[in-house]
Parts: structure tokens; C-alpha cells; sequence
């Protein structure tokens, strides 16, 4: 009996939508390759352009040409080598370097198991952030992250080394597996709890990606975000599911193991209060965000993780 439990419970968890594998992370590095965040060494023009360019923050000068001098040059930008082979001054022309390390957040907590069409919540949470570093690894920028189960986390410290990848996929992998083994904690100690890891690792010029549901909007949450904006840039991808968007036009269950509830889905007034309360809600935590020029964009958990990012880029200048 034992034993076909376990079988049954090792198949189950190699679902892959539904739970995490790094043989699936892993295809992602590829696929890191159509993706054009414009992070990393790019050019003030280039960098995560439109609305993200002007506040990524530059850590020096890359070379690009050479020209003809001309009155008004800095003389301390004269580029010798190229003046003494062609008999005319020529000055260095630079461009601003984008040089910025990353930290990736991902969200493994209970809510990020629920999925009612393709994959869960936390799946696609955990494509999103393989994708990510792998963009960022080629880039050749230190990338770490931090995965929240609820009652815990791990931290990976920022590094430019492939295992360090390896090791934060495996750990958003372990958190993972154990999404569905519930229980209670403390939203606001936890929050207090991570703020300060997170004080010592990121402290300026991170590019930073929160990967989560965000269930909980909370002002504390809000208010921590517009701390870390201050000296980062903060890109937040909101992962949901279209149920949470627009339920169905039936009579269902809904439980959190605890408690559970029967909705009438064929309720005009309900479905309509329900769907009206998902947009009202992002677009409120939106607005607030905006305030402290945070972006987000969200992210289904139907379509494939890299169309749905190319999208989101592709309306930004590239």
C-alpha cells in the first residue's frame, strides 16, 4: 500500500504543471535567447527602453567610436593612438554603461499553487525567474534572488557564476514541492524579517524583479518597495490565473482548507462584483506604485511565459 502511495504521490509531483522540475527550468536558457530585456552592459539608448531607460543608473563610460575633433571637446577624451595614424585629431566618443547587478524575488507561498486552466501560479512564477537569470547571466551581471515559501525563505547571494543559477533553481524547486504542505504564518513578521536580509543585499544600482500573486496588497508592502526604488529599479510581475480575472458562469466550490464556500458563478451581480474587484484591486496597487515610478505587468498562467514577455518588451523602444 506504501509503496503505491509513493509511486503515486512521485508521479504527481512530476507534473509539470503543476510542479516544478530543473529539467523544465532548464529549457528556459534557451529561451532566454528571443527575449530582450535590455538589461545588463547596454547603452543608455538600449537599456529596457521607454518608460525603463531614463532611471536605470549607469556605473561609467563604454567606449563605442572615435571622430574628428571638434572646438569644445574635452582634450582629456583625445584619442591619441587614432589621432597620430591618420594626421588629424580625433576625440573618444562614449556612451553611458549599464552595468547593473540583479536580484530576482519569487513568491512560492500557498497562494501560488492554485491553477484552474494550464499551469498553477507557481510554475509560471518559477519559468518567469529561470528565464530572467538566464537573460541576465548572458548579460554577464551577478544575479541572486530570494525564494519566499511563507513560513521561511532562502537567499541566494548575487554572483556571475552558471551554479549559482543552478543552486537558486533548485531551491525555488524545493519550496515548490512543498507549496501544498500548508501552514499558518505571520504576513507582516515575515515581510519584517525579509526587509532586513534584503537590506544587506541590495543595497544600489540592483535591477530588481518581485515575481508574485501579490494576494496580500498591503500599505507595507507598498511602503518597502518605494524604500528599495529609491537607489534600484524595480520591475514587478504580477502572476494570476483567469479564473481570479473572470470566474466561471457556474455553480462551484471554493475552499482554502479550512473553510470553504458555494458560489453561483450564474449570478449576474456576483460574477460581475467578483471580476470588477480583481481589476479594481491590481489597479489601485498599480497607481500607488506608479507614484514611486514602479512598473508592473502581469503575467497568465495560459499562455507561454516567453510570448507573453515579448509582448510586455516589444511596446518599449528597443
Amino acid at each position: 500500500m506504501w509503496l503505491d502511495y509513493l509511486r503515486f504521490y512521485k508521479m504527481e509531483n512530476s507534473n509539470p504543471n503543476i510542479f516544478l522540475t530543473l529539467e523544465n527550468l532548464l529549457k528556459f536558457e534557451w529561451l532566454s535567447s528571443v527575449l530582450n530585456l535590455k538589461a545588463g552592459k547596454q547603452k543608455s539608448n538600449s537599456v529596457l527602453a521607454g518608460k525603463y531607460a531614463s532611471r536605470l543608473r549607469g556605473r561609467g563610460l563604454d567606449f563605442e567610436e572615435a571622430r574628428p575633433y571638434v572646438i569644445g571637446d574635452d582634450i582629456r577624451n583625445i584619442d591619441w593612438n587614432v589621432t597620430a595614424k591618420t594626421g588629424k585629431t580625433h576625440t573618444k566618443v562614449f556612451t553611458e554603461e549599464k552595468e547593473k547587478p540583479a536580484f530576482i524575488f519569487i513568491d512560492q507561498s500557498p497562494s501560488m499553487g492554485f491553477g484552474s486552466q494550464n499551469k498553477t501560479k507557481a510554475v509560471v512564477a518559477g519559468e518567469l525567474a529561470s528565464l530572467i537569470a538566464h537573460k541576465i547571466k548572458k548579460s554577464g551581471d551577478r544575479i541572486g534572488g530570494m525564494v519566499f515559501s511563507g513560513d521561511s525563505y532562502d537567499l541566494i547571494t548575487p554572483k556571475r557564476d552558471r551554479r549559482n543559477i543552478i543552486y537558486f533553481l533548485q531551491k525555488i524547486i524545493e519550496a515548490n514541492q512543498k507549496i501544498y504542505e500548508t501552514k499558518a504564518f505571520d504576513f507582516e513578521s515575515s515581510l519584517v524579517e525579509m526587509i532586513g536580509k534584503l537590506h544587506n543585499v541590495i543595497t544600489h544600482d540592483y535591477l530588481v524583479f518581485v515575481i508574485s500573486d501579490f494576494y496580500r496588497y498591503s500599505d507595507s508592502v507598498i511602503q518597502y518597495l518605494s524604500q528599495l526604488s529609491i537607489h534600484n529599479d524595480l520591475i514587478l510581475i504580477k502572476v494570476f490565473d483567469r479564473m481570479e480575472e473572470v470566474i466561471p458562469s457556474e455553480k462551484f466550490v471554493v475552499s482554502n482548507k479550512k473553510f470553504q464556500i458555494n458560489l453561483d458563478g450564474k449570478s449576474e451581480n456576483l460574477r460581475d462584483d467578483l471580476n470588477s474587484d480583481f481589476d479594481n484591486n491590481y489597479e489601485s496597487f498599480k497607481s500607488a506604485l506608479e507614484k514611486y515610478e514602479i512598473t508592473i505587468f502581469k503575467v497568465n498562467t495560459s499562455d507561454p511565459v516567453e510570448d507573453q514577455l515579448i509582448e510586455v518588451f516589444s511596446h518599449y523602444k528597443q
